[in-house]
């Protein structure tokens, strides 16, 4: 039998699973579902990237998001002007918000601060819910990453993986990605965004942020990007053997 990357589990065979994989904000779970779906030959999806361009947008059209005036009914008619698009890996990377690429702007700090708010209205969560679930009823296996896909999203996935690392080790990497320096004033700043927004996430009343009770828990505090990639694709492959492999009641006696 092949075995796998790390020498002790077999290696994927590419039944294409339905894969959950959840955490909290800069946990790794876009560039690490990523990867992780490029070696599998999957596609990725970053739901994410759906909030953060509907955030934007409801920045740049003036949108009230929070507090008594918030306008929901506005907020949702922006979701058809957003679409996610594929890389050349098949990877639904890139925004697109009334044909414009706009990836690299909803990844600003101004998004940052707002995108949890956005995130908690009940009405904007309920019109994404069907469009990420129609991407996962597509063909071929895929990794859907998120806050709430293997407990609201996607309930009944083949697998659901929970990425986590603490808030310090997030706000390092964020900082690094933003290329700065390291216990400056963005980088506390930083620091201090990712904990409200965890504290947001996971007290909010429409699907918190929490492990589904069926999760793999994967800590990532002290891995290098490929150790944590490394871990991912492994589980996968572990499950995709799984429900490969006949159930009891089918083996012949």
């Amino acid at each position: 039998m092949p075995r796998g990357i790390l020498g002790d589990v077999p290696t994927p065979i590419s039944t294409g699973l339905v894969v959950a994989l959840d955490g909290p904000g800069s946990s790794g779970k876009s560039s690490v579902g990523a990867a992780a779906a490029l070696r599998l030959g999957y596609r990725f999806c970053d739901t994410g990237l759906l909030y953060r361009a509907a955030t934007w947008l409801a920045l740049k059209r003036r949108v009230r998001v929070e507090g008594a005036r918030a306008d929901p009914a506005t907020l949702v008619a922006l979701v058809p002007e957003i679409e996610l698009v594929p890389d050349e890996n098949g990877r639904l990377a890139h925004v697109s918000v009334d044909g414009e690429d706009v990836t690299a702007e909803v990844h600003t700090p101004r998004v940052d601060e707002a995108v949890s708010a956005v995130s908690r209205v009940p009405e904007l969560r309920a019109a994404l819910l069907e469009r990420q679930r129609s991407l996962a009823a597509e063909p071929g296996g895929i990794i859907m990453a998120g806050r709430d896909i293997g407990t609201v999203v996607l309930p009944d996935a083949d697998l659901k993986i929970f990425l986590d690392a603490s808030v310090e080790e997030r706000a390092r990497r964020r900082t690094e990605e933003r290329d700065l320096i390291p216990d400056s004033q963005e980088a506390r700043y930083i620091l201090a965004q990712l904990r409200r927004r965890d504290e947001l996430d996971s007290k909010r009343d429409v699907a918190p942020l929490r492990p589904a009770a069926d999760a793999v828990h994967i800590v990532t505090d002290g891995n290098k990007f490929e150790e944590t990639v490394d871990a991912v694709v492994t589980t996968i492959g572990s499950a995709e053997h799984a429900h490969a492999a006949p159930s009891p009641a089918a083996t012949p006696r």
